[in-house]
């Protein structure tokens, strides 16, 4: 079911691939690309407890942030995404609900990190703009485009299982405040361990894209809207992170 999903994606969005290692997917640069997502090297590593998910661009990474558009209907996305093969029952939904993503995203017209301030200003509504962490389900929708892909839709009245820092969006979507960096040309995450239940391995694979709200507030609620670069240019998902490494 994974990888179905997952070849949704492939066709009119693949790039050219340099190789692929055990240090990550390094991609080759386009100028079809913009700079600041135009992916050259995508990688998880081991810094003690922490899985460091990390994306290196040929541009300042996360000097672009979507315009405001003055209403959360409509609203743009910008991403820095790890689709990978961790079952999405390992950090709290249900399990096999779909393809689990780690994702970087700015958002100025929305704020989905209800428990977080990241700008300091007293306020836990105001800072969507900033950068900031989520995992996410996708699955296929057709009616979202070229993509094919959305974020999971939660029916009303439907009570799935949920992370305990679910935002209250009707959408499978966790916003777990992990520490971040964003500057120079890397978008980088850091993840405890203990957060994915210590897998013994996983694939993962590179994106960089945009999704979109629905004008109408209905489902799909979040479609992925463009996609801009992938780093194994077929999102086959070719890297592996491994416990022994």
């Amino acid at each position: 079911m994974k990888r179905t999903l997952v070849f949704a994606l492939v066709g009119a969005f693949a790039t050219p691939v340099l190789a692929h290692e055990p240090g990550g997917i390094h991609s080759d640069r386009s100028a079809k690309v913009e700079a600041a997502f135009d992916l050259v090297r995508t990688r998880v590593s081991r810094d003690g407890e922490m899985l460091v998910f990390e994306q290196l661009v040929d541009g300042a990474a996360g000097s672009r942030m979507p315009s405001p558009k003055g209403s959360f209907a409509g609203a743009e996305v910008y991403s820095y995404v790890w689709p990978s093969s961790l079952d999405s029952g390992a950090v709290g939904f249900e399990q096999a609900s779909g393809i689990l993503a780690l994702a970087l995203t700015s958002h100025p017209d929305f704020d989905d990190t209800p428990q977080l301030d990241e700008n300091g200003d007293g306020k836990k509504d105001n800072d969507g703009g900033l950068w900031h962490s989520h995992w996410m389900v996708l699955t296929k929708d057709a009616t979202c485009g070229p993509s094919g892909l959305k974020v999971r839709d939660i029916p009303e009245g439907a009570k799935p299982k949920l992370p305990t820092t679910w935002p209250g969006a009707p959408i499978y979507i966790d916003s777990p405040g992990y520490d971040l960096s964003v500057k120079k040309n890397a978008a980088q995450i850091r993840v405890p361990l203990k957060a994915v239940g210590f897998p013994e391995s996983f694939n993962y694979d590179g994106v960089t894209a945009a999704l979109q709200v629905n004008a109408d507030l209905h489902n799909p609620l979040l479609c992925v809207s463009s996609v801009w670069d992938v780093a194994s240019g077929d999102l086959s998902l070719p890297a592996t992170w491994k416990a022994t490494d």
